[in-house]
């Protein structure tokens, strides 16, 4: 069954996820830490149904917020399909949402920016995720973020693995919201 592009249903992106994403073995996460289970949304970040059904998850969020943001972005390259996907949906709804990428490193060359897209200084923004963790990966990219002057007002993830990704964002007087969490595919943390 074919969707229009701005539906968005949770259950077709927990089947996804299952489908494309979803490992289990052990595995040594970004943090060090071992897991019985990996979680790549590369793999539906990457595809063409699973890339149409998270920007719908996420502008659904945003839509709820009392005002949009004047762009999404995050660290690159894990947010960067997720971003585009969120402007390309927003743009075809006419949102005036634009896009950005966070740098692991200012660029040694150029302007020697960072932060990269059409955003300035004073601009409010969302930081975008796949996996939420730790939450080291988008802690950087909101720091990078302030520093270039942006109002971060909170992140959205594609999953949270409930591993204190929170707590660290609310520690940083960062909202925290994702479209699922791993007690979706009965996974405790």
């Amino acid at each position: 069954m074919i969707r229009r592009m701005s539906d968005y249903d949770p259950e077709e992106l927990k089947r996804l996820i299952s489908e494309h994403a979803l490992k289990f073995g052990t595995f040594t996460l970004a943090s060090g830490k071992t897991a019985s289970y990996y979680l790549d949304c590369r793999h539906l970040t990457l595809h063409p149904r699973g890339a149409n059904v998270i920007a719908a998850g996420i502008l659904e969020k945003l839509m709820q917020m009392d005002r949009l943001p004047d762009a999404v972005g995050g660290m690159a390259i894990g947010a960067d399909p997720i971003t585009a996907a969120v402007i390309t949906i927003g743009g075809q709804r006419g949102l005036p949402i634009v896009g950005f990428m966070v740098r692991k490193e200012p660029k040694g060359h150029g302007t020697g920016r960072q932060v990269e897209g059409p955003v300035h200084a004073g601009q409010e923004v969302i930081i975008v995720e796949d996996v939420i963790t730790s939450g080291g990966s988008a802690l950087a990219a909101v720091k990078a973020a302030r520093d270039f002057g942006l109002n971060v007002r909170g992140v959205i993830g594609i999953i949270d693995r409930l591993a204190g990704g929170q707590a660290a964002f609310a520690a940083e007087g960062v909202p925290l919201q994702t479209l699922l969490t791993v007690r979706d595919f009965g996974i405790e943390a």
